[in-house]
């Protein structure tokens, strides 16, 4: 009889610890990979985040979401896609987290959560040195304007009149911001609306073309994390918060772009 309570003990031990190690006694971090941080993002979108010559992740949002994973322990992985698939991919569970220069808007809140802003953008227009655009309101005048799909600069120029957009008809969407822009440099549309940052490097990499002083728009930039995932949302804000109370954020910023 001893024996068999022995042998009954150990069983119950055993079954006890595999439970520890499934999943009742583990660290519930929120991600989706243990010990890991997926971002989802698209890497064609300097200065916030892009590729250097050896295929390398870079950029202002890489680096913040680097400096965050260090704070949780844990290793970034960049899960580099269309940006049309970046918000889908953390609402579906394939990411943690979604940084792609991302602006804040309803629509997008009805998809994911957003932690407190870390940068603002601002939507400016890229037209040709030669161009007969010198001002927003030239946009109006029967122009085909470029934006990369999904983003706010196509939405926004889209949107009918009435709501201050072109409409739909004077509008082209393009894969990637890079797209956009060597549609322009071959005459196929006679503008681009895209983010500030990436204007910047745009227009440098490419003679012949400028960028308007007026502002189209400004927005602000956040993390999206998935809306059921609490515990990985309020740890990546609380480190996100100290990140820019210490000066990291915009130390990062800093080096990306000279205001």
């Amino acid at each position: 009889m001893e024996n068999i309570i022995k042998s009954l003990a150990v069983i119950l031990l055993a079954v006890m610890m595999s439970f520890s190690f499934s999943g009742c006694g583990s660290k519930d971090d929120g991600v989706i990979e243990d010990g890991v941080l997926h971002l989802a993002t698209n890497a064609a979108f300097p200065p916030y985040e892009m590729t250097d010559d050896n295929g390398e992740f870079q950029g202002i949002d890489i680096e913040i979401a680097r400096a965050i994973a260090e704070k949780l322990d844990l290793k970034l992985v960049v899960d580099d896609m269309d940006f049309a698939s970046v918000i889908t991919s953390v609402k579906k569970g394939k990411s943690d987290i979604a940084m792609a220069g991302l602006t804040v808007n309803e629509e997008r809140k009805m998809d994911v959560d957003f932690t407190v802003s870390y940068a603002k953008g601002i939507q400016v227009v890229i037209v040709p040195d030669d161009s007969d655009i010198n001002s927003i309101e030239d946009l109006a005048n029967d122009k085909l304007i470029g934006t990369q799909k999904e983003t706010t600069g196509y939405i926004y120029c889209s949107d009918v009149p009435a709501n201050g957009g072109y409409g739909e008809e004077h509008v082209a969407a393009y894969a990637s911001g890079e797209a956009a822009v060597r549609a322009l440099l071959e005459g196929k549309i006679d503008a681009v609306v895209i983010d500030n940052g990436p204007a910047q490097e745009f227009v440098k990499a490419n003679k012949g073309l400028k960028i308007l002083e007026s502002r189209f728009v400004e927005e602000e930039y956040a993390i999206g994390v998935a809306k059921d995932n609490r515990t990985l949302m309020e740890a990546v804000n609380t480190a996100l918060e100290e990140l820019i109370a210490d000066g990291t954020v915009q130390k990062i910023i800093d080096k990306y772009i000279v205001y």
